[in-house]
């Protein structure tokens, strides 16, 4: 598992300005008004006109520290309850709901403290969101009957496998947590809970949970967006005054904990191909006043080229291609983390010695001042991402009130983090990490327990067996009897729409440079942002076999320094900022993207020209490159999910084409390509004839249009030739392919064909017809069928990829093992059956989505830059929304029916699986496709 600076966006989410902001963030705040109901609901209501959009959150005070071990899983499986059904939302419940209204697509997360459910949604819903909510809280538990309990076990089980059990490191926090909370401690057990405990949940378990937990005094209703307050007061009310207050919740005290003895433990892994160290130490709760150092001394250690355990382990002893380091604080307490996944064959006692050498120097060094300045500037530009969408507002002020219990604690937070000294960071290091006990967990590949620490004691992990037949069959749709909770009035009649959202499509604005460089661009001041992206067509196209993945290595080559500045030097002018830049190689582009602030939306650009037209071509960083991309390329051999993609882009494009490669190339091209051949790839590969530059955020055309300008002026234009791709085509029959990874917890399944490209008249009517089939998440057939109807997946969508040549049609989800045939069978029928079964009722509710959603199509500058990519990529018009509602409106039940015989044929398929083929391949040859070709490059099939 690589948590990837996991609590600084964590906390990087909850930091805001309120009304009650002081003078000096006067300019920008974020309003909010707050209020509680008689039963104790507690209600936070933000304005924001800015797009015919609401999101409405409800967040109750419950995760699994609440829970009794030997009873864990149970806040997150009521995540997952309350979205089946209410008493009067009936069958399907909000995700019915959402796909009727075009809503985001109602979700919910669980963590140790909370579980929150959310959705955004068109604003003439809003009564309809505060209706459904209040059903959740008040009507909903008579519905959960056995068979309802029994199939969602499945699911929820099927989310562990495919989360924790089925990936590399996947238990890695399981071992830590068990080992540094003792027996007792709310977090000495995983949110997902274990297999067993959620197999041995009586429905009576789960009626005494929800009647303690889901009551209004232990939760907030936050409604943020572009609504009338006193019209939402009101219908508040309405919906939610008379549901009962339940028994009095305390908060919990605080649980820090300490370790009395360095604990180290090892597990052999299964997937995992890399050795991977991590390091815990007892930390602090969320808020605690330590918790801002201990933010800026993880990041100063860890992230960057100025970061010292960068230098050490990456560049001068060559143990890693990256280290993490991060607080993870929750309610209660917390626990400060560092891990290193190492190349190959590395021996984590050499890591670990490398780790303490950093310390020891940080000792003596401490944190210059110029870093700490450089790990706050980017803090401004964090916050201002965090609330660009409604739902960001009303995710970090329900944060606020329910563990700070002061949604006006933003101002607190934000001034305690840019007061840390650099004395603090010391501290802090003293304090949590300096001669103090920790835990220390080595994951191995199988068979190389000798990587571990020394001394290391092999970790307790609960690994599934694999048993046919094992589980139950379920029939979620039994119908239950019960007596109705009493209301006041009728609740369920569905309330009405109020008015109609007006879709506000940007302005976009566009411009031509003497060298060909294209520019589109779309002025919003909603946030002192702007977004861009130069797009270079190309990419991974102009790739040739020998030298595939030369298009990756170039792009991570370009952010190694320029000509005029270090590595290191380039990313502390960039971080100073408050900025981002980034380099991507995809098929058929490669785009160098960035983030700043308006005001230094100049400065930032200067620094993309250096990047683009004066590279360092530095060796060392080179070299350092190419070891890990070999290292990347080696973890995903372990990993199902990266196996999938990398066979089914074989199958669909063929050998003979670049495009079956992975982006990052071969192990053998990897080795093979020069600094030399980067070099006359960026020569003659790179132009500004084949590029264009998206902008969009708190700019003018003019001031955005100069800077730009420079870069085109001093960009030399030639002449990029594309090459021709073939009409890829469908299989002339079905076959089944099978890749085999022993062992594995659940089988990946990657099921598709050749269909059409993103240019074609039929892609948009396309992606309409396959919202019923699989693309539109809960209310598609195969969700309904595989996860809500047999659980056998945690996860099942459909889609056809937007690509200027022909692209697949893709079918993509994990099964649990033990019915591989049995969904891959499902999976064939529910295709086969889809035009005969297409009704009226079926388009009704797809035209609905469609259309409605498209008021919260534009809201961030993010999607407003995929707009502009999109039209650039593609062709398209600049309205083209309003051009493609039209094409919904004109569909006809055959319309769908022919695409769908058209473009999805089951019989002219490639079923990739990847699985455990002991178990698992032989049954396969049932489903009428032949025997299954094993793909294992050591298999005498393949």
């Amino acid at each position: 598992m690589n948590f990837k600076k996991l609590t600084y966006y964590l906390l990087i989410l909850s930091i805001g300005t309120s009304s009650f902001a002081q003078e000096k963030n006067k300019t920008f705040t974020v309003d909010f008004e707050t209020f509680s109901l008689e039963n104790g609901l507690q209600v936070i209501l933000h304005q924001d006109k800015s797009d015919p959009v609401v999101a409405v959150a409800l967040t109750a005070h419950v995760g699994s520290a609440r829970e009794k071990e030997g009873r864990t899983g149970f806040a997150h499986l009521f995540e997952h309850l309350l979205f089946l059904e209410s008493e009067n939302l009936g069958k399907g419940g909000l995700d019915r709901l959402s796909a009727r209204i075009g809503g985001s697509g109602a979700n919910g997360s669980t963590s140790r403290d909370r579980t929150n459910y959310f959705q955004t949604v068109p604003n003439d819903a809003l009564e309809k969101m505060i209706w459904a909510e209040a059903d959740k809280l008040g009507f909903f538990i008579n519905t959960v009957t056995e068979p309802v309990l029994a199939k969602e076990k499945q699911v929820v089980k099927n989310e562990k496998r495919q989360t924790y059990d089925n990936r590399p490191y996947g238990h890695t926090l399981y071992v830590i947590d068990r080992n540094l909370y003792p027996e007792g401690h709310p977090y000495h057990w995983q949110v997902i809970g274990s297999l067993e405990d959620l197999q041995n949940a009586t429905l009576q378990d789960v009626k005494d949970f929800y009647n303690k937990w889901y009551v209004p005094n232990n939760v907030i209703l936050t409604i943020s967006g572009d609504f009338d307050k006193e019209q939402a007061k009101e219908w508040v009310h309405k919906y939610f005054d008379e549901i009962p207050r339940g028994e009095k919740i305390d908060r919990l005290e605080k649980q820090m904990v300490s370790l009395d003895e360095t604990k180290k433990l090892y597990h052999e892994d299964n997937f995992a191909k890399l050795p991977e160290l991590t390091l815990t130490w007892p930390s602090v709760y969320s808020y605690h006043e330590d918790s801002y150092a201990l933010e800026i001394l993880s990041n100063y250690l860890a992230y960057g080229k100025n970061a010292p355990l960068y230098k050490k382990l990456v560049e001068e002893e060559q143990l890693t291609g990256e280290v993490d380091m991060f607080n993870y604080t929750s309610e209660l307490a917390g626990q400060l983390m560092l891990q290193v996944r190492a190349y190959d064959g590395k021996d984590l006692d050499s890591v670990k010695a490398a780790i303490e050498e950093t310390f020891k120097d940080f000792e003596k060094n401490g944190i210059p001042e110029k870093d700490l300045k450089r790990i706050k500037s980017g803090l401004e530009t964090s916050f201002y991402n965090s609330i660009s969408s409604v739902l960001g507002k009303g995710f970090q002020l329900a944060q606020y009130q329910i563990f700070a219990n002061d949604p006006n604690y933003i101002n607190k937070e934000v001034e305690k983090l840019l007061a840390v000294t650099s004395q603090d960071v010391m501290r802090v290091f003293n304090k949590y990490i300096k001669n103090n006990n920790y835990i220390a967990t080595s994951f191995v590949p199988k068979g190389e327990a000798g990587l571990a620490l020394e001394n290391s004691q092999k970790a307790e992990v609960v690994e599934e067996k694999i048993v046919e037949g094992a589980e139950e069959e379920v029939d979620p749709n039994q119908q239950a009897s019960y007596e109705k909770t009493p209301s006041s009035f009728d609740r369920s009649i569905e309330p009405p729409y109020h008015g109609k959202p007006e879709l506000k499509i940007p302005e976009i604005w566009e411009a031509n440079m003497p060298s060909g460089m294209k520019v589109l661009g779309i002025t919003n001041k909603e946030v002192p942002l702007v977004r861009f992206s130069l797009e270079i067509k190309g990419g991974q196209l102009l790739e040739k076999p020998v030298n595939a993945g030369i298009s990756h290595i170039l792009a991570e080559m370009l952010t190694k320094g320029t000509a005029k500045r270090t590595p290191a030097e380039l990313e502390e002018a960039i971080e100073l900022l408050g900025a981002s830049i980034s380099v991507n190689a995809e098929e058929e582009k490669i785009s160098i993207s960035g983030n700043t602030l308006a005001k230094n939306y100049t400065e930032t650009l200067e620094l993309v020209k250096e990047i683009l037209l004066e590279p360092r071509w530095d060796e060392k960083e080179f070299e350092l490159i190419k070891q890990q991309t070999l290292s990347r390329i080696q973890q995903e051999k372990g990993d199902p999910n990266s196996i999938a993609e990398n066979e089914f882009k074989k199958l669909i494009y063929g050998e003979n084409s670049i495009l079956s490669y992975n982006k990052l190339g071969t192990t053998e091209s990897v080795n093979n390509i020069s600094l030399e051949d980067i070099k006359n790839f960026y020569e003659e590969k790179l132009s500004p004839m084949a590029s264009s530059f998206l902008v969009v955020g708190a700019i003018e055309k003019n001031e955005a249009l100069t800077p730009v300008r420079g870069i085109s002026a001093n960009w030399p234009p030639t002449s990029i030739d594309l090459p021709e791709i073939p009409e890829f085509q469908p299989p002339a029959k079905s076959r089944i392919y099978f890749y085999d990874v022993p062992g594995a917890k659940q089988s990946v399944f990657a099921f598709g064909a050749p269909a059409l490209s993103a240019i074609s008249k039929d892609f948009y009517p396309a992606e309409v017809m396959n919202y019923k089939l699989g693309g539109g998440g809960f209310a598609s057939r195969l969700t309904q069928e595989l996860r809500e109807g047999k659980g056998y997946t945690y996860g099942i969508r459909s889609r056809f990829l937007d690509r200027s040549y022909i692209g697949p049609f893709l079918i993509k989800s994990g099964v649990r093992t033990n019915i591989t045939y049995e969904a891959a069978e499902l999976v064939r029928d529910i295709i086969n059956e889809y035009p005969s079964t297409f009704t009226q009722e079926d388009l009704d509710v797809t035209k609905s989505y469609m259309i409605k959603s498209n008021a919260r199509r534009f809201e961030t500058l993010g999607a407003k830059l995929n707009m502009l990519k999109e039209i650039n990529d593609y062709g398209y018009e600049y309205d083209y929304i309003k051009d493609r509602e039209k094409v919904v409106e004109d569909l006809s039940v055959l319309d769908i029916q022919d695409l769908a015989r058209k473009y999805i044929n089951p019989d002219k398929m490639y079923y990739l699986i990847v699985g455990d083929a002991e178990t698992q391949l032989d049954k396969l040859e049932e489903l009428g496709y032949g025997k299954p070709v094993l793909l294992n490059p050591d298999s005498e099939e393949n």
